[in-house]
């Protein structure tokens, strides 16, 4: 009997003891927040899904794309203070994003969407020349792209710099010379300055990548100039910008 007794008050002491161990494996791990943080922010919840990812970033710090959604949060929530009329804490979000993409870019350096993020908080903060800055190393350094030519070339347009941005936008051609984006952007620009023959041979080639675009159908058929389409994809032959001859 005494053995019972002993036994049953060992059990009730292991059971009390082992109610204030942490409980193991139960917990969210990594992957589900992660998970939730982002159905948060296609809710548009972006205080939410901050909490989110950063509890992930506790569980594993310095992981690059979970500190580039860091980032994206307070680009969003910023958005947010701007629009309520709240500049003071617009900027403190934009500090927030700046930081989070840093550190993302130094996780992962070639990290583009963080570099990219990093040019919008740094350009809504009215950081023009650091936004260039980020734009013309990740251009040097991280490997050129159709993309940050074009952030390069629409900074310099807003700053009448006229012929530097349509050097840029030529660059982001001949980088990619079948992304429909950058097509597109050369001829709005060539459009723009005037410069309507060499902003044709742009539109034909952006139809001929994405005959679906209503825009640049539109601005062919406006001209009468909308190509045969031989292919998908523009001919290796057609890499080359014989049309813009004269600058805008």
């Amino acid at each position: 009997m005494h053995n019972t007794k002993t036994t049953s008050r060992g059990l009730v002491l292991l059971l009390a003891a082992l109610a204030t161990l942490p409980v193991i494996g139960c917990g969210p791990n990594y992957r589900s927040l992660r998970l939730q943080g982002q159905k948060a922010m296609i809710d548009r919840a972006y205080g939410s899904a901050r909490i989110f990812f950063q509890q992930a970033e506790d569980l594993h710090p310095r992981r690059a794309d979970n500190l580039h959604d860091l980032g994206a949060c307070s680009v969003m929530l910023a958005r947010k203070k701007f629009a309520e009329g709240n500049r003071a804490a617009a900027l403190r979000e934009l500090d927030e994003a700046i930081g989070y993409y840093n550190q993302a870019i130094d996780a992962h350096p070639g990290h583009a969407a963080a570099i990219e993020g990093k040019n919008v908080a740094q350009k809504l903060k009215g950081q023009m020349d650091e936004a260039l800055a980020t734009a013309e190393w990740a251009a040097k350094f991280v490997g050129p792209s159709a993309r940050q030519y074009i952030f390069l070339a629409e900074n310099l347009e807003e700053r009448h710099d006229i012929d530097g941005a349509f050097l840029r936008y030529r660059q982001a051609v001949a980088v990619e010379p079948h992304n429909f984006e950058a097509h597109k952007r050369i001829a709005e620009f060539l459009l723009r300055h005037g410069n309507e023959e060499a902003a044709v041979f742009h539109l034909q080639m952006a139809y001929r990548i994405n005959p679906l675009d209503s825009w640049v159908a539109d601005e062919l058929a406006k001209r009468g100039a909308i190509p045969a389409l031989v292919s998908d994809r523009p001919s290796a032959g057609s890499d080359k910008q014989t049309s813009p001859t004269s600058q805008p």
